[in-house]
């Protein structure tokens, strides 16, 4: 028996009792993941992203384990809620205009000492400001470094768009300006460069592009490591204080860990390890959420056909979005239908060993946005379910 079928016996022994849909961790799998997040980590503490978990439980559980520190949020409400949990020293990463959330922000002090928000632009200052209903605790900010590669003088442009803020002068300018302003404190900087953290470099049956990948991700990594400790610098001039500088994401662990200007790093993904992390030549992990879907049809010879399944994920459209077959293995979508809202097709000869009502089960493109899909998690631990826990969904949050 294969290690995959041997997974799936398991998974199936654990839930005979829950009909599917339904949604696992394996908390073994799990639990690797992180200790291996905390070896690539190289000593510098790793804060959690938040968006990649989904589930309040998953959080207190992976920051009590040595080397795990703070929360990367993903909304002001989110980070509010999180923050009236119980949970500290959280980050959010991405600039929000919730008004009435700056407004609840700057009148509870619990709040303002736990949750610190992200700008990249004197405009976001007002518009908290404008929002802070009499409220007058100091907000904490945090400057955000748009880390993208420019080539060609800034003719070619690799990485996300987000921070306008790409020079070490223009954060510098951006952190005296805030020093200036009452109200708030700077208390870090952020800097994810999505382009090596976010994009495997080996591609199955691409070679050419996989090279490709691996030669823009070095000079990316070589640019990026001089100019955000240009950036360092600069701030520390104005802000000699500063609690932290955050950088990276699951997929380069390792190197931004590597450079000394960098005090932690972001990562959550790796603690599930969807199936866009397949294709790293930097770490592997073990797949740790899954999600079953029941069959329902036999259409024919080597078909079956499922119950839903058609879950997406952010980010442009393509087949490397789509959540994938795992066990048992073989199984393939009809590239007429794939997987669908209502019921998905699967060929392959695996199918003719399945029966109405079999399980199979499917790795999501992306880490916790399967938790959008599901109220709760079944936690496995070898061939038995030892806990169930809600998602943000099944607690009655979808943030975004």
């Amino acid at each position: 028996m294969t290690a995959r079928a041997a997974d799936r016996a398991r998974y199936d022994r654990a839930t005979e009792h829950l009909d599917a849909p339904v949604a696992i961790v394996d908390l073994e799998a799990f639990d690797a993941n992180a200790a291996d997040l905390v070896r690539r980590a190289g000593g510098k503490p790793i804060r959690v992203a938040s968006k990649s978990v989904r589930c309040r439980a998953l959080l207190e559980r992976v920051l009590a384990k040595d080397g795990f520190q703070g929360i990367m949020s993903f909304t002001l409400a989110e980070s509010l809620w999180l923050a009236r949990s119980g949970f500290e020293d959280i980050l959010l990463a991405y600039p929000s205009a919730d008004r009435s959330g700056f407004a609840e922000l700057a009148a509870d002090p619990k709040l303002a000492g736990a949750v610190t928000v992200m700008i990249d632009d004197v405009a976001q200052l007002d518009l908290i400001d404008a929002s802070r209903a009499g409220g007058t605790e100091v907000v904490r900010v945090c400057l955000e470094l748009d880390t993208a590669l420019k080539l060609f003088g800034g003719r070619v442009r690799v990485g996300a768009r987000r921070s306008p803020l790409h020079s070490p002068s223009q954060v510098a300018d951006l952190a005296r300006a805030v020093s200036r302003r009452p109200g708030f404190k700077i208390v870090g900087i952020m800097a994810y460069e999505g382009h090596v953290a976010g994009v495997g470099d080996s591609l199955a049956g691409r070679p050419l592009r996989s090279r490709a990948i691996r030669l823009m991700q070095a000079t990316a990594r070589r640019e990026l490591a001089e100019r955000r400790a240009a950036v360092v610098r600069a701030v520390r001039a104005v802000v000699p204080d500063l609690e932290y500088v955050n950088g990276g994401g699951t997929g380069s662990v390792e190197s931004t860990a590597a450079e000394d200007s960098v005090t932690e790093i972001a990562a959550g993904s790796g603690l599930y390890v969807p199936r866009l992390f397949d294709n790293y030549t930097s770490f592997s992990g073990r797949p740790a959420a899954l999600f079953a879907q029941p069959v329902v049809r036999r259409p024919g010879v080597g078909v079956v056909t499922v119950l839903g399944g058609g879950y997406p994920a952010s980010g442009a459209a393509g087949p490397d979005r789509l959540p994938v077959p795992y066990l048992p293995e073989g199984l393939r979508y009809d590239p007429q239908e794939g997987p669908g809202e209502v019921q998905t097709p699967l060929l392959g000869s695996p199918a003719d060993d399945l029966l109405i009502g079999d399980k199979v089960w499917f790795r999501h493109a992306k880490a916790g946005e399967l938790c959008e899909r599901f109220e709760v998690l079944h936690l496995v631990e070898g061939d038995r379910v030892t806990a169930t826990v809600p998602t943000y969904r099944g607690e009655g949050h979808t943030f975004l």
